[in-house]
């Protein structure tokens, strides 16, 4: 890697870092009513976005440790992978589906302008840029596995608790269910396979830059 690419590496995911701590400070100290999708606090560990944006943080910090201490991050392309997939799918549901349906602007207000959008897209934009080994086949199927995971826990806690009430109070907190087990279950079918799919992708835009 070449010392234009390590720049770009240290303050990409640096940048990161900013807006993975931005965003869980916003989310931990807003209101329900200032943002869609939102709960209470820590309540807000319960939505994907939340999960994925943090994992990405996290990832971005070990990254930043190995860059400092000039360590080897080979074996962790896996896990960056995985983390630019699950805000990739963050990204593109709020910005294809949930904003045309519901409106744009009540999901950027405060933690979700962070984690919906402004982390997602340098998290995107730092895959793309920064120049990697040739990422193996098999990495896109675990990157896409966090998502399918979260879709079972998603499905299996509505199966043994019930729907609930209104929201907030509704473990349907994503109104997958609405148009009932079949739809719900299909949704996040598609979304599963979406991640696998968005993995591809970004493993296809990583590769070319080896050749």
């Amino acid at each position: 890697m070449n010392k234009k690419n390590q720049t770009a590496e240290l303050i990409l995911n640096t940048v990161i870092v900013i807006f993975t701590v931005i965003g869980i400070i916003l989310m931990l100290t807003g209101k329900p009513e200032e943002g869609a999708l939102q709960s209470t606090g820590i309540e807000n560990f319960k939505f994907y976005t939340v999960l994925t944006n943090v994992f990405c943080g996290i990832i971005a910090s070990v990254y930043l440790v190995l860059i400092l201490l000039k360590k080897d991050k080979d074996k962790m392309a896996v896990f960056k992978l995985a983390a630019v997939c699950g805000v990739a799918i963050t990204f593109a549901v709020v910005a294809f589906m949930f904003g045309p349906l519901y409106g744009y602007p009540q999901f950027y207000k405060r933690g979700n302008l962070f984690f919906h959008l402004l982390l997602p897209v340098t998290a995107m934009a730092e895959f793309i840029v920064v120049e990697r080994k040739r990422i193996l086949f098999k990495y896109t199927v675990f990157a896409a596995v966090p998502t399918l995971l979260y879709g079972i826990g998603y499905m299996l806690n509505i199966l043994i608790n019930g729907i609930g009430g209104p929201w907030p109070d509704t473990n349907d907190f994503y109104a997958f269910l609405s148009w009932g087990w079949p739809v719900g279950i299909a949704i996040f079918a598609v979304i599963s396979l979406s991640a696998f799919a968005v993995a591809c992708i970004f493993r296809a835009v990583s590769n070319r830059r080896t050749y």
